[in-house]
């Protein structure tokens, strides 16, 4: 019976650590250019995130999330009337707001310090 599908014409070659390094494209000459280390990449990203002050509409943001969530358990969770889930839910909204900000200008701060 024929073969229905081409066989790979090159071999990959893995390395003892079992990283897969693969020959350049056809035709390219070995001219391609390197790509930007993917890990890198993201540490320098995470450092870039990291190192903005926190703001307001962040901390707004995550309130709001995390109001809807206590909401939705309130009602589910402990059976309470949806409007009593939603009261609660603005009450730790409002709450939220402040802490969340507090907390991520404390840790800003900190990391700040520790920096220097």
């Amino acid at each position: 019976m024929a073969q229905t599908k081409k066989k790979r014409s090159r071999k990959h070659r893995g390395t003892p650590a079992g990283t897969i390094e693969r020959a350049g494209r056809p035709g390219s000459g070995g001219k391609t250019k390197a790509k930007a280390d993917p890990k890198a990449e993201a540490r320098q990203k995470r450092a870039e995130r990291m190192n903005r002050p926190p703001t307001w509409r962040g901390a707004v943001n995550r309130a709001a999330i995390a109001a809807v969530v206590f909401g939705l358990l309130v009602v589910v969770a402990f059976g309470r009337a949806p409007v009593q889930g939603a009261a609660l839910a603005a009450f730790m909204f409002v709450l939220y707001i402040p802490l969340g900000y507090l907390t991520d200008k404390a840790v800003f701060n900190f990391r700040n310090r520790k920096k220097r």
